[in-house]
């Protein structure tokens, strides 16, 4: 293949030039031979090429028909939280996935309609250029924005109008769809959510009905209530305790109280010394029950269980990420991606009893921070 560049035309010449004649020119500036260009559809108005077309046409709709439906389902689907085995749990368990099904088959749409568009529409060009060093001249410039004209123009998107409708049809819906993830919390009222105890609002340790909410052991039997006195843990030691109220005492509570992911709670029996040197955070000063304090085992990084206590340092460690927060500090973040502290539980005595129970529910988030919550 020759690498001689051709004449370059005069200013008077090159306005005069044609789309064609600026394609030729530019391929010939930048050392491009085209050795194949087919035309995708050589007989106009075939039934295939229309069928084709549809084919194309139906994937982009069935983009804007599933992004639409994002939106449908973002603004309406019942989205308060529900909890398992209550009436309604099920539209609420559908709420995440048909946002994940509506959004992931909008992009699936958009995705496959352009690649048929490409494989079907698009000539399959084989072509060789030179390189060559520099940057683009005036004569460049232009014959790039020919070239790239032409291509729309051999690709017959121009005449297509089927395709452009439903392409931006789709397109547009899908970035609707993908907007409502930044504008949700302009669109929803969070504060509207309902503050039933089985709300995100509060966990299993709030009492209903102001009955007193005690600090069961899990015994690996789910129908067996074993309480928690002061002289139950040795010290140095820990407990995970679940919520137990006299009246919810058949065997559906006490299986949902075990299985409720935001109840478990870390009840540790701190050293004497170690606890006379515990900084408490405000608010929360009297939280605690003499050496022992109650903290959430939900990691607030991503809601692992908090499951390990290093009683040399009082480093609660999650075993997920490795974020470590000191208990004589309130439990507050020290090591890892966790950022905020392990929410306090406070804890009392009974004095009929003698055992342990939860004087209120957390007055603070408990794991990750979902998006309606202030902190």
């Amino acid at each position: 293949m020759s690498t001689d560049k051709p004449e370059l035309p005069t200013d008077a010449e090159l306005a005069e030039m044609s789309r064609d004649d600026l394609v030729k020119l530019g391929a010939k500036l930048d050392g491009v031979e085209l050795v194949e260009y087919p035309d995708p559809w050589p007989v106009k108005g075939t039934r295939a090429e229309k069928r084709a077309e549809r084919l194309v046409a139906l994937w982009f709709l069935i983009a804007a028909i599933a992004g639409f439906g994002f939106v449908g389902v973002f603004l309406f689907w019942p989205s308060a939280y529900v909890a398992p085995n209550t009436e309604g749990y099920l539209m609420y368990s559908l709420f995440t996935p048909m946002l994940g099904a509506t959004l992931g088959l909008s992009v699936l749409g958009v995705g496959i309609g352009a690649l048929l568009y490409t494989k079907k529409f698009v000539p399959h060009e084989v072509a060789v250029q030179q390189r060559h060093d520099g940057g683009s001249s005036e004569v460049d410039k232009q014959t790039i924005l020919a070239e790239l004209a032409d291509a729309g123009n051999r690709s017959t998107i121009a005449r297509r109008s089927l395709i452009k409708r439903t392409a931006g049809l789709g397109a547009g819906a899908m970035g609707l769809g993908v907007g409502v993830f930044a504008l949700g919390g302009l669109v929803r009222d969070p504060w509207a959510q309902t503050e039933s105890k089985d709300s995100l609002w509060h966990t299993g340790w709030m009492s209903p009905t102001g009955e007193r909410t005690f600090l069961r052991r899990a015994t690996g039997n789910p129908h067996e209530v074993v309480l928690v006195s002061p002289n139950d843990l040795d010290t140095g030691s820990i407990e995970t305790v679940f919520p137990f109220r006299k009246s919810e005492d058949d065997h559906e509570a006490l299986s949902k109280a075990l299985k409720r992911s935001d109840n478990p709670v870390m009840l540790i029996r701190m050293r004497p010394a170690d606890a006379a040197q515990v900084v408490k955070a405000q608010g929360q000063e009297d939280f605690n029950y003499g050496d022992y304090y109650a903290y959430t085992k939900i990691c607030s990084h991503l809601g692992c269980p908090t499951s390990l206590y290093e009683q040399r340092t009082n480093r609660i460690l999650c075993p997920c990420h490795q974020s470590q927060f000191d208990a004589l500090q309130y439990a507050k973040p020290i090591f890892g991606p966790a950022t905020r502290k392990l929410a306090q539980l406070p804890i009392a005595v009974d004095e009929e009893t003698g055992y342990f129970y939860a004087r209120s529910d957390f007055i603070e988030p408990v794991g990750p921070a979902f998006w309606e919550r202030r902190s």
